[in-house]
C-alpha cells in the first residue's frame, strides 16, 4: 500500500502525517507512507488544499486533518 500525505510542513500538515504513521502502526497494515512537499506535485494529485492524503493513488481527504480512525478506515479497506 502506498499513502502520500501531501502538504508543505506547515503544523497541520505534520499532524496529518502523525495520524497517518499511527493509525498504519495500530493496523499493522504493510504501507509505505511518504511525505510529498513540492507544490508542483501536490497539484498534479489536483488537489489545491493542504493537507491531503492519498491512498494508493486515490484521493481520501483535502484540506482538513483526517483523524486516526478516518485513516483506518480507508487503510482496512483497500
Amino acid at each position: 500500500m502506498d499513502i502520500k500525505v501531501l502538504g508543505p510542513g506547515c503544523s497541520k500538515c505534520k499532524q496529518a502525517e502523525k495520524n497517518v504513521l499511527e493509525a498504519v502502526a495500530e493496523t499493522g497494515v504493510n504501507a509505505k507512507v511518504e511525505k510529498v512537499t513540492d507544490l508542483m506535485k501536490i497539484a498534479g494529485y489536483g488537489v489545491f488544499g493542504t493537507p491531503s492524503v492519498v491512498v494508493d493513488g486515490e484521493v481520501k481527504c483535502v484540506g482538513k486533518i483526517p483523524t486516526k480512525e478516518e485513516v483506518k478506515g480507508w487503510i482496512s479497506k483497500s
